[in-house]
C-alpha cells in the first residue's frame, strides 16, 4: 500500500511541476507567493511544491521519512 500511495504522490508532484500553467489557470495565482518570490512567484511556488511532494513520497517509500522526522522533531518530544 505504501508503494501505491508513493507512486500516486509522485505522479501528483510531477503534475505540479509539468502542468503549472493549468493549476494557475484553474486555481488562480497566490498573492503570498507573488509578494514573497517576486514576479512569477506562483509558478515557482507550484514547481517547488511539486518537487517537495516527490521528495517526501520517495523518502516515505524507502523508509527514510520516519527517521528523518524523528531526528528533526524528536527533541521536542524527548525521543532522541
Amino acid at each position: 500500500m505504501t508503494y501505491i500511495l508513493g507512486i500516486l504522490a509522485i505522479v501528483v508532484g510531477s503534475l505540479f511541476v509539468i502542468k503549472t500553467e493549468w493549476f494557475i489557470e484553474n486555481f488562480g495565482s497566490s498573492a503570498w507567493a507573488e509578494q514573497t518570490f517576486g514576479g512569477g512567484g506562483t509558478r515557482l511556488f507550484y514547481k517547488v511544491m511539486g518537487i517537495v511532494v516527490i521528495f517526501i513520497s520517495m523518502m516515505a517509500m524507502t523508509g527514510l521519512l520516519g527517521p528523518a522526522v524523528i531526528s528533526i522533531f524528536g527533541g521536542l518530544f524527548g525521543l532522541q
